[in-house]
């Protein structure tokens, strides 16, 4: 498993996401994962995510968010 940090700039405000960190098998994988559980209108569709490959994670992690970003309103 191989931890990314995915990144929007096109939504960005009051009451959405602008970046993770994620575990994932591939960078698309990662890409295609939404930072939280607030709807799409939070977050933007995965081709307009970027990812950056950070390192391995230690064995035994699932695949899913670590921690997020949220700019509350």
């Amino acid at each position: 498993m191989k931890l990314f940090l995915i990144m929007q700039t096109m939504r960005l405000g009051y009451d959405s996401y602008d970046s993770a960190v994620v575990a994932a098998e591939t960078e698309n994988d990662a890409r295609q994962m939404h930072p939280g559980d607030g709807g799409w209108y939070t977050w933007v569709e995965p081709q307009y995510v970027s990812a950056q490959y950070l390192g391995e994670a230690v064995d035994g992690t699932e695949a899913g968010v670590i921690c997020s970003s949220f700019n509350a309103g």
